[in-house]
C-alpha cells in the first residue's frame, strides 16, 4: 500500500508539537476531532506510517511547525465517552462508537511555515489548508505537495 500524507492542526494550547516530542513515546492520540469527514479520513484512508504535516492553529501564529508519522490505526476516541470530557458525546457508546482517533508519533520540529509561504508556491495552491472558508481539523496532502514542502521543513545545513 502506498503512504499518505496528511496535514493535521492541533491547537497548541491542547497539545503542541513541543508536547509530543518531549513525551516518553513521542505520541498522542489524536482526540477531541468531532467533524465526519475529517473522522472518516481517520477511520477509513490513514495508516500507519502515512506522513503527517504538524500544523499548529488558532493561535499567534499558525502553521506547520513539525512532522509525524500515523503510529497507530483508528480506534475509538475514549474522550467521546467521558462526559466530564468537552468531547464528551452522550450518543455515543462503547457498542456503537461515533468518533476515532489515530495515534500520532512527532518526528522532528520543523521552522514554522506560514500560509503565506505556502501562498507563494504554485504547486502548493491546491492544498485545502488554504481554500477559502476552509475548516476542517486533518486534511490530505497530495505526494506533490509533500515533495514540495520537504526543503522548507528541512532545511540543508
Amino acid at each position: 500500500m502506498t503512504a499518505r500524507f496528511w496535514l493535521m492542526k492541533s491547537e497548541p494550547s491542547e497539545v503542541s508539537i513541543d508536547d509530543v516530542l518531549t513525551s516518553p513515546q513521542r505520541c498522542v492520540e489524536w482526540f477531541g476531532v468531532r467533524n465526519y469527514q475529517a473522522r472518516n479520513f481517520m477511520m477509513r484512508d490513514m495508516s500507519v506510517g502515512d506522513g503527517v504535516l504538524f500544523y499548529h492553529s488558532s493561535c499567534a501564529e499558525p502553521g506547520i511547525v513539525g512532522l509525524a508519522r500515523v503510529a497507530r490505526a483508528a480506534e475509538p476516541d475514549i474522550t467521546q465517552f467521558d462526559p466530564s470530557s468537552p468531547y464528551f458525546d452522550p450518543k455515543a457508546t462503547s457498542a456503537n462508537p461515533r468518533w476515532y482517533c489515530v495515534k500520532v508519533e512527532a518526528l522532528l520540529k520543523t521552522p514554522l511555515i506560514q500560509l503565506s509561504t505556502l501562498r507563494q508556491y504554485p504547486v502548493l495552491q491546491g492544498m485545502r489548508v488554504l481554500a477559502k472558508g476552509n475548516r476542517l481539523s486533518i486534511t490530505p496532502v497530495t505526494p506533490e505537495e509533500w515533495n514540495a514542502l520537504q526543503p522548507l521543513l528541512i532545511p540543508s545545513a
